[in-house]
């Protein structure tokens, strides 16, 4: 009897998974349908059926959406609060309202720690490492899934980390240097492969201390150290995945990289914060870096980060107040670059990283 139950079940999931997604279409046809649904609705659809929320929340749904240009950028902000905890927010960019929202519960043993990083690889967030007043270097890695909405124990790193770089090349994380609970794990980075959902740790004779800023631009991860406050000279490194070696950035493009970066169209862009709040871009044939323009003071709130959609530059203050800038038709008034804003939040969070995650 038990035997004939246990089959029938069996034969009643096998029914449930054959169940169209739209009665009376094919598959295909349906997914075709349903893939031009905007992302906001994700959230509804979900709610129709089994089969829709395993194919929303699916890496097949997001593939097939950027395959077929259907695919929407978000951007997601960590900050932290007046109760020095860390917070995150996400903002739909083509929304109507363009209004930061709050992502909520945060991993609590993640609230208060510093240097964290900030990365995302395909629909996931990932919040790595750090450390606390009290609590040394963890190697904690914690992932929200964006198509879930929720947060989940990840692989963790293979070394203790905080205060680290952190970029993706090639749908890989790479966390490098920082510091930990070795003098020897700023010599070292780790490398977490999606695949595999498992991170590789290298090590290498150089070092790389105190780091403030990193970007990624034609397939290396560019790194920024901390500025000399004697002679101003800013030291900053680059490392090849593909050879494995690290080389010093030449010194013309070191000395004007003082603020946060962003690559558009393969062009290098700097926000430079140092006197008031200015666009720069460095011109790679001229070895040069070039002015864009400044930023109205009535709407920016530093220190900023930057993050960049198409040709389109958002700069993300405090409170998640936000200047979109057009770089691919930027005009000037008065010197100020014209720009729209996004209002901010009720608060003056302060904003650690912003990242951009296509579904």
């Amino acid at each position: 009897m038990d035997h004939l139950e246990s089959g029938s079940e069996g034969t009643s999931r096998i029914k449930q998974t054959q169940v169209p997604l739209i009665c009376g279409l094919p598959d295909d046809i349906a997914l075709f349908c349903l893939a031009r649904v905007p992302r906001k609705y994700h959230m509804v659809l979900k709610c129709v059926s089994r089969r829709w929320r395993d194919l929303v929340c699916s890496e097949d749904w997001r593939a097939y959406r950027i395959k077929h240009n259907l695919d929407e950028t978000w951007i997601y902000a960590l900050c932290r609060d007046n109760k020095l905890e860390q917070v995150c927010y996400v903002l739909d960019p083509n929304s109507t309202t363009r209004s930061w929202k709050l992502i909520p519960e945060l991993p609590h043993r993640a609230l208060r720690r510093k240097g964290t990083g900030f990365e995302v690889l395909g629909k996931n967030v990932y919040l790595l490492g750090g450390c606390g007043w009290s609590e040394d270097a963890t190697s904690e890695v914690y992932c929200y899934d964006a198509s879930m909405n929720r947060w989940m124990d990840a692989a963790p790193l293979s070394t203790a980390r905080c205060y680290f770089a952190c970029q993706v090349i090639d749908e890989k994380i790479y966390a490098i240097g920082g510091l930990g609970l070795n003098s020897s794990d700023t010599h070292s980075w780790d490398v977490y492969d999606l695949s595999t959902n498992n991170w590789k740790l290298h090590i290498d004779s150089n070092n790389v201390p105190e780091i403030e800023d990193s970007f990624v631009m034609d397939g290396k991860v560019y790194i920024r150290c901390c500025t000399s406050t004697v002679t101003s000279h800013v030291y900053a490194v680059v490392y090849e995945p593909s050879s494995g070696t690290w080389q010093h950035v030449d010194s013309e493009m070191a000395s004007g990289w003082r603020g946060p970066a962003v690559i558009v169209d393969g062009t290098l862009y700097v926000l430079d914060q140092s006197s008031g709040t200015r666009l720069m871009m460095w011109e790679k044939e001229k070895r040069e870096w070039t002015p864009v323009g400044r930023l109205s003071t009535l709407l920016t709130r530093p220190p900023c980060r930057i993050v960049a959609i198409g040709k389109s530059i958002f700069v993300v203050g405090k409170g998640c107040s936000t200047v979109v800038i057009d770089v691919g038709n930027a005009g000037n008034i008065g010197g100020v670059m014209v720009s729209s804003s996004i209002p901010k939040l009720n608060s003056s969070d302060d904003i650690i990283s912003c990242k951009c995650l296509t579904i």
